[in-house]
């Protein structure tokens, strides 16, 4: 009889779950068909959306639920997170580490707290402060209409 060498958990023990409730994740693909014919067919916007897409594919790094790459200068400008009221501090401290921490060539980051339908946005030495608004800066457009 065969035998595996390796617990009976392993397989149900993985630390890469996802968390994405149905509200999560209309409004990332809201954002990104909203986007995506900005970039693809008009092409009046420069920065590609990405859901759901590691930051350096060289090595691990975190996975914003939308990124906004500049497939020239390979950077990536914008990210945006998505999430539920209870989880807004702990996405915003993500944002405000990625950006301030400088690797990934990250100008403005979005957190949109789906519940409240509120936008936050945190710009690259803003100290920590976010604003409350979904204009982007650097596409010169509001976020919130394509929700």
């Amino acid at each position: 009889m065969y035998k595996p060498t390796f617990p009976e958990y392993a397989q149900v023990n993985d630390d890469m779950s996802v968390y994405g409730p149905k509200a999560h994740q209309r409004v990332i693909s809201k954002l990104n068909s909203g986007l995506g014919p900005l970039f693809y067919r008009e092409h009046c916007i420069q920065l590609e959306p990405l859901p759901e897409t590691m930051l350096d594919e060289g090595q691990a790094s975190p996975v914003p639920d939308l990124i906004l790459y500049d497939n020239t200068a390979r950077t990536t400008p914008i990210i945006i997170e998505v999430c539920h009221t209870d989880g807004l501090r702990k996405d915003l401290k993500k944002v405000i580490a990625l950006l301030e921490a400088d690797d990934y060539g990250i100008q403005e980051g979005f957190v949109y707290d789906y519940i409240a339908a509120q936008w936050y946005r945190y710009s690259k030495g803003d100290g920590g402060l976010t604003q409350s608004t979904s204009f982007s800066e650097v596409l010169q457009l509001d976020l919130n209409q394509f929700l």
